[in-house]
């Protein structure tokens, strides 16, 4: 058991590290998407570079990179007993995200925010909190019409959503967790917002 955990944990570490954005954008428009808008790898950035398109992929790749370790581990541990399940889902989904942050392909620099690889890992431990942090930030993000201001907001919502859903504090730990080191990884966003020079969604064009 204990070999299968470290298997786990290291798969978790390495899939999280795939720089998706950077490759795609690098694939599909022949530029390294470090050098462009925010140098986030993240599909935001991604979309600012190469398009919608690229940005969604981009976005279902790092949300996979989250998910795809969890359930594997899920799959893996489905005879142990629900709290063991949780401790190494939610170990598996930290390290997952913390490979999105800290990328070993790109020598554990210039890694993303982490907000979809987050969503991945959550989305398979704890569905509902999921979508009362999506909930959160969509509602935000369309008001404000920043992507950054609706996953502070989501990040914000995503313990207190996974407590209520589930009640369980091992879970609700891994996403406090989470969403303090997206709150931190934000800290530039958090200025530009506060600013006001934050880029914006889509352009809001005033009537003539």
């Amino acid at each position: 058991m204990t070999t299968t955990i470290i298997c786990l944990c290291i798969f978790a570490y390495l899939a999280g590290s795939i720089p998706s954005g950077l490759v795609l954008v690098k694939i599909f428009k022949s530029v390294d998407l470090r050098q462009i808008g925010s140098g986030n790898i993240g599909a935001t950035n991604a979309r600012r570079a190469g398009g919608w398109a690229l940005g969604l992929a981009t976005l279902a790749c790092d949300v996979l990179k989250g998910a795809g370790p969890v359930y594997l581990t899920g799959f893996i541990m489905a005879d142990a007993g629900g709290g063991t399940r949780e401790i190494w889902g939610a170990l598996v989904a930290i390290i997952a995200f913390s490979g999105h942050l800290f990328p070993l392909y790109l020598k554990f620099k210039t890694g993303g925010k982490g907000v979809a690889t987050a969503a991945g890992g959550i989305g398979v431990l704890s569905p509902v909190g999921l979508v009362t942090a999506l909930a959160a930030f969509i509602l935000v993000a369309g008001v404000s019409n920043r992507v950054s201001a609706g996953s502070l907001a989501a990040a914000v919502m995503l313990p207190a959503g996974v407590f209520l859903a589930d009640r369980s504090l091992i879970l609700t730990g891994c996403a406090l967790i989470i969403s303090l080191l997206i709150i931190i990884r934000h800290k530039d966003n958090i200025k530009r917002l506060i600013s006001g020079t934050e880029p914006t969604i889509w352009s809001r064009k005033k009537n003539k």
